[in-house]
């Protein structure tokens, strides 16, 4: 992989991390202490891999007004609450999370089980913002619709129910897909529809966009679970092996590393040529996709 596709990744990584952050609460008042807990996830960075699909998706459909920044800083805000939960040793016991100690470690359990709810509520006072931003306010409405369901009980909630409940039992390749398509892929579907819909996309290609989305989140959670076989911890900024140890099954335990790599690489080639039907200029999103596939963190 090109160094130049690194650089434009890390280039609207910090891009998207400056408005992620610009919409933060104040570290103040009686409520200082789940603020800063908030503040310190959030501002732990990672891929930003949400907000950068979705300016990009909104790109693609010819988007140009800052109303996307509010939902760009909202889908980053519930992801990050969402690995704060999952780290809990309620769920994945993990101490660590991109490269620093996680949030119930820091700030103790309760803390972190409050910032976690926090930023899920803050994520959707920050999107509303955009109503005060845009005249169109259906595609505002619209956008607000695929923000509140995404990441439901129909959504990223249901997957991780079945992540759950599943954890050391045999899973068929139809109950894990599910847990993939909405543990993962509904925040990826998510940031790609809202980049559309507020576009102004039509119904068709808000399809469109939703099939590529869920055939990038499966590849994503697949490579994961490949990186955390084969990736370096160092690099990954999380122990390898803790889906091993912590006894779930996942695509490469049921079907190994090179069938599993062979899927990401199926599933990026078919996301890929959705983005050529479309048409457009998709030239950073496929870029985007591929690399995704050989990423080593």
């Amino acid at each position: 992989m090109s160094d130049n596709i690194e650089m434009k990744i890390s280039d609207r990584a910090k891009h998207a991390s400056e408005i992620v952050c610009s919409y933060l609460p104040p570290v103040q008042g009686f409520a200082r202490t789940v603020c800063e807990a908030m503040a310190y996830s959030v501002e732990a960075g990672g891929k930003r891999l949400r907000p950068i699909l979705m300016e990009e998706t909104y790109k693609l459909f010819g988007g140009t007004s800052s109303v996307i920044e509010p939902f760009m800083a909202a889908i980053e805000m519930i992801h990050t609450y969402s690995l704060i939960h999952d780290d809990l040793p309620a769920l994945d016991n993990d101490d660590y999370r991109r490269g620093r100690k996680t949030s119930h470690v820091v700030f103790g359990e309760a803390m972190a089980i409050l910032a976690g709810d926090a930023l899920l509520n803050y994520a959707y006072e920050t999107a509303c913002k955009a109503f005060a931003m845009d005249t169109d306010v259906k595609k505002v409405a619209d956008a607000m619709c695929i923000l509140a369901s995404k990441p439901g009980i129909y959504g990223m909630i249901g997957g991780q129910v079945v992540d759950v409940e599943m954890t050391g039992k045999t899973l068929s390749r139809e109950q894990l897909e599910y847990v993939y398509e909405n543990k993962t892929g509904a925040l990826i579907e998510a940031s790609m529809m809202i980049g559309a819909t507020l576009a102004g996309a039509d119904d068709s290609q808000l399809e469109k966009i939703r099939r590529i989305a869920s055939d990038v989140g499966m590849a994503f959670q697949i490579q994961d679970d490949i990186l955390d076989i084969c990736g370096d911890s160092a690099l990954l900024g999380k122990p390898t092996r803790s889906d091993e140890e912590n006894g779930k099954v996942t695509y490469v335990t049921i079907h190994g590393i090179e069938e599993s790599s062979k899927y990401v690489n199926m599933l990026s080639e078919r996301a890929v040529k959705g983005l050529e039907e479309i048409g457009g200029d998709h030239e950073f999103l496929k870029e985007l996709i591929v690399w995704l596939i050989h990423r080593d963190r």
